[in-house]
């Protein structure tokens, strides 16, 4: 891990951690009621919001390493990779800012071409 040591790292690293060993509901726990998550693929608010976008993915995980954690008090970066059973090698970067001990917002940034040229081999 490298950066600062501070608790929006800190819980930046929790959360990452939780969702790549699919525990989605800890990974929740960390979230705001009113968290609002930036992604290719829209916008969710709220953590059932957010649930729906995390839970498919993170449960599909075959497996995931998490590549750095990068952080001061109120903002993080996680750097992540994933298998899925339709991906190899998926890349991810997750951008937080924290409130109150929770994260508010949340931009994943990810490229959707891998996604869409693996579903399109496996559909007739």
């Amino acid at each position: 891990m490298t950066g600062t040591n501070g608790l929006a790292q800190k819980i930046a690293e929790d959360f990452v951690h939780a969702w790549t060993s699919k525990n989605v509901d800890k990974a929740l726990s960390l979230l705001a009621d009113d968290v609002v998550c930036e992604a290719p693929t829209g916008t969710f608010e709220g953590v059932e919001g957010y649930r729906g976008f995390l839970e498919p993915f993170a449960t599909s995980l075959v497996s995931a390493t998490v590549i750095d954690v990068l952080g001061n008090d109120t903002n993080a970066a996680t750097v992540y990779t994933t298998d899925t059973p339709l991906l190899k090698d998926f890349r991810g970067i997750d951008y937080f800012t924290v409130e109150n001990g929770r994260i508010t917002r949340v931009i994943s940034i990810f490229d959707m071409l891998p996604m869409h040229k693996a579903r399109s081999a496996v559909q007739p």
